[in-house]
């Protein structure tokens, strides 16, 4: 009997290795798998098709012979799993990871060899053809990015990953580097032939350390397959800031991660000042299947407007059944948190949802008809990012959430820009003033170095007006998008649940 049991960080975090040597003890073949992104569930077992989860060494007995309570019928037809659209994340839970045999079975390097037998150009004609965008944050179309570091000047390109995956409920790019770590190296492989690069960086951090392991063991794995190209994996120090690109190539140099200005933009000057692609996990990681035969028109096919294809959400927090749903853009928040979440793990109502890691906005259940879409989610103020949904019941303080996204700017500022550095500082302490109430008091019809002037305090409405300005400078005045996003939850919590700041 095959057992087949996965070795991703969170199941193993929850035993899953004491379970699988449970198994093996009891006379079972175990393989260790990909998960199948159902996180309540694990450690989740499966025995001929059949799931179990979440389990433990103590249900081994009742699993082999079948009398399990913990039986969640066919993993692949339960209500989670079923009505999902996995294309990036289609052998989750399926293969094992480090199985270059699983890997060719199911489809891998079949993209690669459709490309290598094409020229750049025309693999950067499908790419722009199946309209995938960047899964990263600003959602920049691929094949824009690609088309120009293919036709900039220079002797030496580079493709790099930025895998330094760093927002709050955010877990989709770990999982597929620790579950199909192949193909990954395999969207790599096809964009540096496309754009002309010799070599390709891999840039995560070292919080993940199955990660690191899995994608270089494969990377060694798969060395002769996509030769002549030099792919490597270099670790990250945690910097939140080292997620932004320019931060990322400055780490990968050596260097402090500091935000670059731009222009030059990294396409034309990135890595060692050669032209440079920088994507996302998601990005390359869906670049394989496009390139397969037929794949780009299949992708172009799903998703609405200008968000085509499909998006690996996360749904994490304060939520029943958390885990990843991969599916067409278009789905509604209300589908993501209630149908397919269950709602709240504590049985209350939900109050929030953030979107797009910790400078996402914060989404009231008013809005929860809200489109999975970029365009729909910037005319209401908000961020896609990197997918990542998090919710929080009614017991949730806005107002102290708002302050957080504040001072974790704080915290996390690089330094290079003014309104990021100070802006988050003095962000904080306007907070803390609003909601403690505090009279501060300002010069009146005077300049502030004149100490004489006569003195009066300010009002509430004052210090929330001074904020939404503080808000506005950040916004369009930071270097990037930590400086630049950090009052999208800020300026949500105090418009939705203004009685929080109070």
């Amino acid at each position: 009997m095959i057992v087949r049991i996965s070795d991703d960080s969170l199941a193993l975090a929850l035993g899953a290795d004491a379970l699988a040597s449970g198994f093996e003890a009891a006379g079972a073949t175990v393989e260790r798998v990909s998960s199948w992104g159902m996180h309540w569930l694990e450690p989740l077992v499966e025995v001929d098709g059949i799931g179990y989860g979440p389990a433990t060494v103590d249900d081994v007995s009742a699993i082999l012979d079948g009398t399990s309570a913990l039986n969640i019928g066919p993993i692949a037809d339960h209500p989670f799993i079923k009505p999902q659209q996995r294309l990036t994340f289609a052998r989750a839970g399926k293969t094992r990871p480090l199985s270059l045999e699983d890997y060719e079975a199911t489809g891998g390097w079949s993209g690669l060899r459709r490309a290598q037998a094409m020229s750049g150009e025309a693999v950067i004609a499908e790419v722009t053809q199946s309209g995938l965008r960047g899964r990263g944050g600003a959602g920049f179309p691929a094949g824009i990015k690609w088309n120009t570091v293919a036709k900039a000047p220079g002797g030496r390109k580079y493709v790099v990953c930025n895998a330094d995956e760093g927002d709050s409920g955010t877990f989709a790019d770990r999982m597929l580097m620790e579950g199909d770590p192949f193909q990954l190296i395999e969207g790599l492989a096809i964009c540096a032939h496309a754009v002309g690069a010799q070599t390709a960086y891999i840039y995560t951090r070292s919080e993940y350390p199955h990660a690191i392991a899995k994608l270089r063991a494969a990377i060694d794995l798969a060395a002769a397959i996509i030769a002549p190209l030099h792919m490597e994996v270099r670790e990250g120090a945690g910097a939140y800031v080292c997620g932004e690109e320019t931060s990322l190539l400055n780490s990968i140099e050596g260097k402090r991660g500091v935000v670059r200005a731009k222009p030059p933009l990294p396409a034309l000057e990135g890595l060692f000042g050669c032209p440079t692609v920088v994507n996302n996990v998601l990005t390359i990681a869906a670049i394989p299947h496009i390139l397969s035969e037929g794949g780009a028109a299949e992708y172009a096919a799903l998703g609405v407007d200008r968000s085509l294809g499909t998006k690996p959400i996360q749904l994490a927090g304060n939520i029943k059944h958390g885990g990843l749903y991969e599916t067409a853009f278009g789905i509604s928040l209300h589908d993501l948190v209630y149908t397919i979440g269950g709602g709240t793990a504590s049985g209350r109502p939900v109050k929030a949802v953030q979107v797009g890691g910790p400078l996402g906005a914060y989404i009231p259940p008013a809005q929860f008809d809200l489109p999975f879409d970029y365009e729909a989610y910037a005319r209401a103020d908000a961020l896609i990012g990197h997918g990542g949904v998090v919710v929080v019941d009614d017991s949730a303080d806005m107002g102290r959430l708002a302050r957080f996204a504040m001072e974790f700017c704080a915290v996390e500022s690089c330094g290079k820009c003014t309104p990021c550095r100070i802006g988050s500082t003095r962000g904080v302490e306007l907070l803390d003033r609003i909601r403690v109430g505090a009279k501060v008091l300002d010069p009146v019809g005077a300049l502030p170095q004149m100490h004489n002037a006569p003195k009066v305090a300010r009002t509430a409405d004052q210090d929330i007006a001074l904020l939404e300005e503080l808000c506005e400078t950040m916004k369009f005045g930071s270097l990037c998008a930590l400086g630049g996003f950090t009052p999208y939850p800020v300026l949500s919590a105090l418009r939705h649940w203004p009685e929080d700041f109070q």
